[in-house]
């Protein structure tokens, strides 16, 4: 029991210190940059979105602070220490669930938690159905994951990355393939459980209101090769309804910054 109680304890966030990054990916036919000499600090516990058009090096970013990716220059530094690869102090969260159909959706956490040698069975099924009662999802333990909807899918990846209780949350674009209301639901419960659970976030979007509604900060990004133009603080409080006049207004100002730093070929800008 007293496992169980360490493990469900919130640990100290991360300091994500992201110093001088420059990213290429060549191949035969070209050479792509994707990222040039980016630099942004991250405080602890602070929900940071990155902003900008398609192909901007959001993602790639996201996996050079992960450790999926190396970058060609500059440094990632996590409390003071270089990422040199993947963690369990950074949980990854994509846009597809990424679930294993052939585990029901108690088995899909506990998968993750096989690596928690200081938990027994019955410890780590404990935490599992802690962090599914977190997401609304408790009565759905023992479901198939065809059997769910698109957004109990993204809740059941959301709990199976903070099972592991790590120090950072790393989400990219992990709601775009909802519908409205499924996205407007969600994003309630991340403001919830980010304020439950103390994660430093970095969250990835293409979607300027989606940002303005999350972030304590939103990092623009120019097209390709990717830098920081501009960043913009929310002084918004929690809960935040993305629908308020209030969040129109930072949303409005983003959009117009993204707009002015967008080529002529690039014009299209999620609303």
């Amino acid at each position: 029991m007293m496992a169980v109680t360490e493990e469900l304890q919130n640990v100290p966030p991360e300091k994500l210190v992201v110093a001088g990054v420059s990213k290429w990916f060549r191949t035969s036919r070209a050479d792509v940059h994707a990222l040039d000499n980016v630099s942004l600090n991250v405080r602890e516990g602070e929900f940071v979105c990155l902003v900008g058009p398609s192909g901007c090096g959001k993602s790639t970013l996201l996996n050079i602070i992960a450790g999926l990716e190396q970058p060609d220059a500059g440094q990632i530094l996590a409390d003071g220490q270089p990422v040199t690869g993947p963690g369990r102090e950074r949980m990854m969260m994509f846009q597809e669930s990424a679930l294993f159909p052939w585990l029901d959706v108690l088995d899909n956490l506990l998968f993750g938690l096989k690596l928690k040698p200081n938990l027994k069975r019955h410890e780590r099924r404990e935490v599992a159905q802690f962090y599914l009662k977190l997401v609304g999802l408790e009565k759905f333990m023992h479901a198939n994951i065809h059997e769910l909807s698109g957004g109990m899918k993204q809740r059941v990846a959301l709990a199976r990355c903070l099972a592991p209780n790590p120090r950072m949350l790393l989400m990219d674009e992990p709601f775009a393939a909802l519908d409205a209301l499924t996205r407007e639901q969600l994003y309630g419960d991340i403001q919830r459980i980010w304020e439950k659970r103390k994660k430093t976030i970095v969250f990835v979007t293409h979607n300027v209101r989606e940002a303005a509604c999350l972030g304590d900060r939103v990092v623009l990004f120019s097209p390709h090769p990717g830098r920081v133009q501009e960043e913009f603080t929310i002084g918004l409080p929690r809960p935040r309804d993305i629908n308020s006049v209030e969040l129109a207004k930072y949303s409005t100002e983003i959009t117009r910054a993204l707009k002015r730093h967008l080529k002529p070929e690039a014009a299209e800008v999620a609303e």
